[in-house]
């Protein structure tokens, strides 16, 4: 199930557990905030508002306040001697939905622990080629230098590269 809500001047699509930006509301961290201007419920049977849909109210607890990037106004005006800098930073709530609630019920006043996810267990086919993938490497060991038949063989490379320029002309 899906609401489009209205909060801020903005519309935004939204489902349960899905986690928003919307401009600043009136909470603090942890308290739950209704969104009253429901404007589509979608799912099973959707329904349109006109241009709410009566009844039909979204649910979300306040996960944070922030405020956006610096925003700088600057203005000049040429052999003026006059400049004048403004800088902004807009206030956002992050929200994230709990509850999409029809027919006029009443969202509850706490929100409901999230499910703590467990990690994927790992079987053993999965891990052996994880393992054969990259050999382990010691920390204290240098690479091993170049030996001396590859050191002899530069200048021999070098010659025959001369060796070549000379047959050609």
């Amino acid at each position: 199930m899906f609401a489009v809500i209205k909060t801020g001047g903005k519309q935004y699509r939204v489902a349960a557990e899905d986690v928003i930006r919307v401009d600043r509301v009136n909470g603090q961290p942890g308290e739950i905030v209704e969104f009253g201007e429901v404007l589509v419920v979608g799912g099973d049977a959707p329904q349109l508002g006109t241009p709410t849909v009566a009844g039909a109210t979204v649910a979300g607890e306040v996960l944070q306040h922030t405020r956006g990037d610096k925003v700088i106004a600057f203005k000049k005006r040429r052999r003026k001697n006059s400049r004048r800098k403004r800088g902004y930073r807009h206030e956002f709530s992050v929200v994230r939905i709990t509850e999409i609630l029809t027919g006029g019920a009443k969202p509850s006043k706490t929100a409901a622990p999230r499910p703590k996810r467990e990690p994927k267990p790992k079987t053993e086919a999965e891990a052996a080629p994880a393992a054969e993938a990259k050999p382990a490497r010691s920390k204290g060991k240098k690479p091993a230098r170049k030996s001396a038949t590859a050191a002899a063989k530069k200048p021999a490379k070098a010659a025959n590269l001369a060796a070549t320029k000379r047959k050609k002309k």
